[in-house]
């Protein structure tokens, strides 16, 4: 059984990932190749022993699209306790939001057991990703002022930091060209990876651990505790029996979104754990639940179409 370690949020659990999600997670039957992406080299950067990397990101086009349409696009990183993870988990998303109009992009990014990386390389990689899609918005045909940073878990984090984060940009990129998404769709993301006043402790034998694992300090790549009133409206989904990502740190991700006057949609599920939005999970019903409240949400914001 492959066993991911997550150091996340609430108690900050170190857990192996459930036999079920790694069941569900072989039932991604495409490669995003396979599913008919087009591959650019989004980055090139080193491991950490300084070996040359080059990261993928797999583009689903809209039927048609032509570079002059000035489409909406959505680029996902996947979940994976930065530790492991495919862009495959993404596929079904982006054939499904390709359909409908938008640019959509499952990426890759550096992980832990594949090239001894931290999470600060992790959130360096997602801001590469978006400033890349905005860099060749022309190319792309992409609206470089509608792009929407997306994922789940760890990913999730990924996504929710270009949204908050400042700073954790990659060396020798144009910082003139701006990493910041213009919404952000997060799947039970680790929105908090520091201690808030008033709210459930964090152990702190796992919070001592954390900066090792980050490569910085916990607060600095913490979404919640850098939210600003120019953080672009967000979308959450997450289920309140989720034991990975505490269903609470959520809810606190939402009340301060709003606090600061931005646009934040909490969507809870009853009774669902962790992963419980994926593709082949189940009987789909998840799935098919969450993608349909993505699809309004970016209708609302005007990423998409009304049908």
């Amino acid at each position: 059984m492959l066993r991911f370690k997550f150091l996340l949020t609430g108690c900050l659990l170190l857990t192996c990932l459930p036999a079920t999600v790694v069941a569900q997670s072989k039932r991604f039957q495409k490669s995003p190749e396979q599913a008919g992406a087009i591959v650019e080299v989004y980055k090139e950067t080193v491991d950490a022993k300084g070996k040359p990397v080059s990261l993928n990101a797999y583009v689903f086009m809209p039927e048609g699209h032509k570079p002059t349409d000035q489409r909406s696009a959505i680029v996902f990183f996947f979940g994976g306790g930065w530790n492991s993870g495919t862009p495959n988990q993404f596929v079904e998303h982006c054939k499904y939001l390709s359909k409908r109009g938008m640019v959509a992009v499952t990426a890759d990014y550096r992980v832990k057991s594949r090239q001894g990386t931290l999470a600060k390389e992790c959130v360096a990689d997602g801001k590469s990703a978006v400033r890349w899609l905005r860099e060749n918005a022309d190319r792309l045909g992409i609206d470089p002022n509608r792009i929407v940073a997306g994922g789940g878990s760890a990913g999730g984090h990924v996504a929710a930091c270009t949204g908050t984060v400042s700073g954790y940009d990659e060396s020798g990129e144009n910082l003139d060209v701006s990493s910041r998404p213009n919404a952000m769709a997060l799947f039970n993301p680790a929105t908090v990876l520091a201690s808030i006043e008033g709210r459930t402790k964090l152990d702190t034998k796992r919070t001592a651990e954390l900066p090792k694992r980050l490569g910085t300090e916990p607060k600095d790549l913490s979404p919640y505790h850098n939210i600003s009133d120019e953080t672009p409206p967000a979308i959450l989904f997450h289920g309140d029996a989720d034991k990975t990502v505490p269903h609470w740190t959520a809810e606190a991700f939402e009340q301060a979104m709003k606090s600061a006057g931005n646009v934040c949609q909490l969507c809870t599920f009853e009774g669902q754990g962790h992963g419980f939005f994926n593709f082949g999970r189940g009987n789909n019903s998840n799935y098919e639940k969450t993608i349909d409240q993505l699809e309004q949400f970016l209708v609302e914001q005007g990423f998409l179409e009304p049908r």
